[in-house]
């Protein structure tokens, strides 16, 4: 249970081979064979809110629950052996997929949301001190801001803001000239939910770095996307969610290195996160198992190792190229139509397009779509910050993933045509 285990790097992802088949891909997906209201084939355009799950995921879940059910680190029965066996090769997985350097740094989690509330509860209690700077971006999701604002209050910090520029990058020269030794932690979003924005994360956490604050990265939007390597990038911890990457829900991780983890007092206490317990006190597990208090998500997490073996087999270089096509066609596609607006236009952008329809407000152009087969989101997205420095209540969403087609964009195009041309008559 205690053992380490180094962690072989993953081969780069072939990129001259032919580009990822997104037809051939949703056979793998059972619910986009699926038809909607009388028929109308799926268009599921909501990837950014959660993904759909392929068989092999599925079949990960089923074969736990029906061949080797049985709790983890505990049993020496065959049962606890075998799931203790697949839990942990699945955190093997998932260090290799991240660069990690070792199982130690990968904690399983519920989700982004509860990785970041667990460096918030714990390093940050330690570190953050009065008069002290937590440095975030107006973009950040609640879940990479809320946990922040509960930190700063508790501890008398402030918490400042990197600047947003026009085309919905941020201004990182004056993040650089805000930088200061009160600086003690920077969390920023790897790429916006909103406006699709990939931001330059190691430039960030190199200047970060400098004036000595520790660097998290919410990468719930990038790890499903393209490749990640938390060594090249440098930062201090990476949280993504599984659900987003083809993965079950419930189960997510917080990276992060050896000598912060070993820093940071548990998040929970309970059964397996210790080593010796009396009466009086306690001492801690070593890593990861530290911060896992109670029955873990075992069937999640070995969900999750079944999602990066699919992900790893189509090479996220290739998911990221074809995700970029698509991206290219539906940006072209939507800026054909009279009276929409897109927001952000930053040059290096993920499958995220977010919009605005002059005539229809997003929540009623969310319903009348989905009436026409396709999925996507209205709504605030969880960024109302960021809401209120566009001048807007709420956006409707588009986000794409592997098995998304052209086809699908047309199907969106056409009923936000028809959606234009009836709201517009006032029917």
């Amino acid at each position: 249970m205690t053992h380490r285990t180094a962690i072989a790097q993953i081969p780069k992802a072939d990129t001259s081979r032919t580009r990822l088949d997104s037809h051939r891909l949703r056979r793998d997906f059972p619910l986009l064979q699926e038809a909607l209201h009388k028929g109308v084939p799926l268009a599921y355009l909501d990837n950014a809110a959660t993904t759909q799950k392929p068989m092999q995921v599925i079949e990960a879940l089923h074969e736990y629950y029906t061949s080797y059910n049985s709790n983890v680190h505990r049993a020496l029965h065959r049962l606890g052996e075998q799931a203790t066996l697949r839990f942990e090769e699945a955190r093997t997985k998932v260090a290799a997929f991240i660069g990690a350097p070792s199982t130690r740094s990968i904690v399983f989690t519920r989700g982004t949301t509860e990785s970041i509330n667990i460096v918030a509860h714990t390093l940050g209690r330690c570190r953050v001190q009065d008069g002290d700077i937590i440095m975030l971006t107006g973009m950040e999701h609640h879940s990479n801001l809320v946990p922040w604002q509960l930190l700063a209050k508790q501890r008398n910090a402030k918490l400042e803001f990197i600047p947003i520029c026009e085309d919905g990058t941020l201004d990182l020269d004056a993040f650089e000239s805000m930088l200061t030794e009160r600086v003690r932690l920077v969390s920023v979003t790897h790429m916006s939910n909103v406006l699709g924005t990939i931001h330059p994360v190691k430039r960030i956490v190199d200047s970060a770095h400098r004036v000595g604050a520790k660097v998290l990265i919410d990468g719930a939007q990038s790890v499903p996307h393209f490749p990640i390597d938390v060594e090249s990038i440098g930062c201090d911890f990476l949280a993504f969610s599984g659900h987003k990457m083809a993965g079950p829900t419930g189960i997510g991780v917080l990276y992060g290195k050896e000598e912060l983890l070993e820093e940071m007092p548990p998040f929970m206490g309970g059964g397996e996160m210790i080593s010796k317990v009396t009466l009086e006190s306690s001492t801690w597990a070593e890593l990861p198992y530290k911060f896992e208090a109670g029955t873990p998500h075992i069937a999640g997490a070995i969900g999750l190792g079944a999602a990066v073996d699919y992900l790893n087999a189509l090479g996220m270089d290739c998911i990221h190229q074809r995700e970029s096509e698509l991206t290219t066609y539906a940006l072209q596609k939507l800026g054909e139509i009279r009276g929409l607006r897109i927001l952000g236009c930053a040059p290096e952008r993920g499958g995220i397009i977010s919009f605005i329809m002059d005539a229809v407000h997003p929540h009623d152009l969310s319903q009348f779509v989905d009436q026409n087969g396709v999925a996507i989101r209205a709504g605030h997205m969880c960024c109302q910050p960021l809401m209120h420095i566009l001048g807007v209540q709420s956006v409707s969403r588009a986000s794409f993933y592997l098995y998304n087609t052209e086809e699908e964009v047309d199907q969106l195009i056409e009923a936000l045509d028809q959606a234009m041309r009836f709201f517009s008559n006032g029917i």
